[in-house]
């Protein structure tokens, strides 16, 4: 487990940080306020943490572990900055920012300074603390959010078989989308109540997001091809 420390100025003044990176991350965990510029470009879907069992939504950027397929790709930037990509290697402790000056990101001979020359926070570090604050805030709605789904029962398991030209089969398991045909189901009255909190606008990101699926499997589908 990471050794973490508080940041300040005194300890850190040298500290420099390289820009942010999804690297091979293939599943990037989001928050509720991150699902209309996720769709845009990645699938959003849900998986249970492995520890606790509860729902979290994630983005999309692979199909298996350690295989960022949109990396190199023209909107690979977008992944760079999901909030859980740029805050990397900083944490919220209680009400201050801690580092683990482990990470790899972390330089004292290269990279962006984290503080400028007076001791004010760098762009660099203003960025990360705008994206600790999405998160940490983003927390509690995405998790309403999702019990709200779960006591609909508008969330299934999704299907992700995959067939590739050198036949490959590739099967990913444990994902879970918005079920379309629950969704129709529901009342008048839910669905306004949905529409009115904003969720029904967050449902039919997760339901767009989808057809990013395809373009991930053509991708790998594209590298297998060229080895």
């Amino acid at each position: 487990m990471a050794t973490l420390e508080l940041l300040n100025i005194h300890a850190h003044d040298s500290l420099q940080i390289t820009p942010p990176d999804a690297g091979d991350r293939h599943f990037v965990q989001i928050v509720t306020s991150e699902i209309e510029s996720v769709a845009a470009h990645f699938p959003i879907l849900f998986c249970k943490n492995a520890d606790t069992g509860e729902f979290y939504a994630g983005a999309m950027l692979g199909l298996q572990p350690g295989q960022n397929l949109v990396r190199g790709e023209a909107d690979g930037d977008h992944a760079n900055r999901l909030n859980d990509v740029v805050r990397e290697g900083f944490y919220i402790s209680d009400e201050a920012i801690a580092i683990d000056p482990q990470h790899p990101r972390f330089g004292t001979g290269y990279g962006t300074p984290v503080f400028e020359t007076d001791g004010s926070a760098s762009p660099a570090l203003r960025g990360i603390q705008r994206a600790l604050g999405q998160l940490h805030s983003g927390i509690a709605p995405t998790n309403a959010f999702i019990a709200r789904l779960l006591s609909l029962k508008l969330v299934e398991p999704i299907d992700l078989t995959f067939t590739f030209d050198d036949g490959e089969r590739l099967s990913v398991e444990g994902l879970y989308t918005v079920s379309r045909d629950s969704l129709a189901e529901l009342s008048d009255a839910v669905v306004l109540e949905l529409f009115r909190s904003g969720d029904l606008e967050r449902i039919h990101g997760v339901i767009a997001s989808l057809q990013h699926v395809r373009r991930l499997a053509r991708l790998r589908n594209d590298r297998l091809a060229t080895g």
